[in-house]
């Protein structure tokens, strides 16, 4: 009986073996090599050089050519977040060169009744969007992270900057506290003074995705001594939104 019983459990766990589907193979990570040299030759401390870019327009298509036939569906989650922050930023340098040097902010390239993020023309998953549905209906809803706002860029001055590499996967948690930290402790776009705590306008903009605790998220990015004064009169501080500058970022 004992026999049959071991014969038996051997038999069930080889038809399993061969009923059971396979698990789904994982997508290799997207290769953002041409974008990554892209981004070291035309973009300093920030600073865009979108004459730059220009002249190397052929590589950059290349890129947003890799984003399009990729199977979003594939990646894992890291991956998919790091694939869509770099397709916002490298379909907006594709926009800004449109009518670039012609042009002095990226408001200039909307419509009459529409803004340029509501241009569909960011081709990706086998359809052709807008960059307000990266941002609203990808990035914000599905990865829930307020660090996004750090990571995006909208080719403006006020906007924080643009790295001088492609976000990755394997290091996006990194990545994403390094662009949050280092906008958070420049001084000439957000700064203590008195009692009165002065941000960008993002944190007024999605203020909800801060869970309305702009000073508690303060806290836990800043450094050094702007940090020490933020604790010190956490329960005195009143915030205020700094004037947005729309101007190109070259």
């Amino acid at each position: 009986m004992k026999t049959i019983l071991i014969q038996a459990g051997i038999l069930y766990i080889l038809l399993a073996g061969v009923i059971a589907p396979p698990l789904p193979a994982a997508a290799a990570p997207v290769d953002h090599s041409i974008y990554g040299d892209l981004l070291e030759n035309y973009v300093e401390d920030g600073v865009v050089d979108y004459a730059g870019f220009q002249r190397a327009e052929d590589r950059l298509d290349r890129y947003l050519e890799i984003l399009e036939n990729t199977d979003v569906k594939k990646l894992s989650r890291n991956e998919r977040f790091a694939f869509y922050t770099n397709a916002y930023n490298a379909w907006t340098i594709k926009l800004i060169l449109t009518e670039y040097p012609d042009i002095d902010s990226i408001k200039d390239l909307g419509g009459f009744f529409t803004s340029p993020w509501e241009k569909e023309f960011v081709r990706i998953n086998n359809d052709v969007v807008t960059l307000d549905h990266i941002e609203h209906d990808i990035l914000r809803p599905e990865f829930n992270d307020p660090r996004v706002h750090f990571a995006i860029n909208c080719a403006a001055e006020s906007c924080p900057p643009l790295r001088s590499e492609p976000y990755v996967g394997s290091r996006l948690d990194q990545q994403l506290d390094d662009a949050t930290r280092s906008f958070i402790n420049d001084p000439q776009e957000n700064y203590l003074k008195g009692d009165k705590l002065y941000v960008s306008r993002i944190f007024k903009w999605f203020s909800e995705d801060f869970e309305d605790d702009i000073i508690g998220f303060f806290i836990e990015y800043a450094e050094g001594n702007f940090k020490k004064k933020l604790k010190a009169r956490e329960n005195d501080l009143d915030v205020k939104y700094l004037d947005y500058d729309w101007s190109l970022n070259d």
